[in-house]
């Protein structure tokens, strides 16, 4: 399926380079960590479900490029292949993309909606959420000596944190669950326009 091949192949690259921009002294930030955000009610991705042995979960952070993929993330409850479609199998593990809604409750997923192919979902977009991916963004705020010393810094104290990585003067930070509070808290923290927190998980009413 091109559009689980397409999410597998974004993730992989979130961590490498994430794993290149190893900086030291996450003390650089004395004690400050942020605050974790507050469960929401409703809870919605848009991700691969993966079951192997008999236990589907939501592949949150790296999925590796194998064939069939592998990835880790919460169980998820009341997940049912029979009742959506564009799922392969292989070697004994089923997979597919899908935009799910749930109930998070900080370990486990549970379903409270019926699942939409990825490929057919068409979620609402900030227009004015910056895009770090995007090559013809301008720079962001931090040179890359400073943003090596931020990422080791989060990489130390961030509720949830999948992965980082530096991407053109941003320090790009990817987190199970976000709505809103976390990115507000490093804005404060490092100014407009350092980091950028990219939840998998994000409350119903934030799309």
């Amino acid at each position: 399926m091109k559009t689980t091949r397409a999410l597998l192949a974004t993730s992989a690259l979130l961590v490498l380079a994430g794993c290149a921009g190893q900086g030291g002294g996450g003390a650089a930030d004395g004690d400050w960590v942020p605050t974790p955000p507050a469960l929401p009610a409703e809870a919605t991705a848009v991700g691969t479900v993966l079951e192997k042995d008999g236990t589907p979960e939501l592949c949150l952070g790296a999925i590796a490029e194998s064939y069939p993929p592998q990835c880790g993330g919460p169980e998820v409850i009341g997940w049912d292949w029979d009742a959506v479609e564009g799922e392969e199998t292989a070697s004994g593990v089923t997979w597919g993309a899908y935009a799910v809604w749930g109930d998070w409750d900080g370990d486990t997923f549970t379903i409270t909606r019926e699942p939409v192919l990825a490929a057919l979902y068409d979620p609402m977009v900030d227009p004015d959420a910056p895009n770090p991916w995007d090559d013809t963004l301008p720079p962001g705020a931090l040179p890359e000596s400073e943003a090596k010393v931020v990422q080791a810094a989060l990489e130390e104290v961030m509720p949830g944190l999948l992965a980082t990585a530096f991407v053109n003067g941003r320090v790009v930070v990817e987190v199970m669950y976000d709505d809103g509070s976390l990115q507000s808290q490093v804005d404060e923290r490092y100014g407009d326009d350092a980091v950028v927190v990219i939840p998998s998980l994000k409350p119903v009413d934030a799309g």
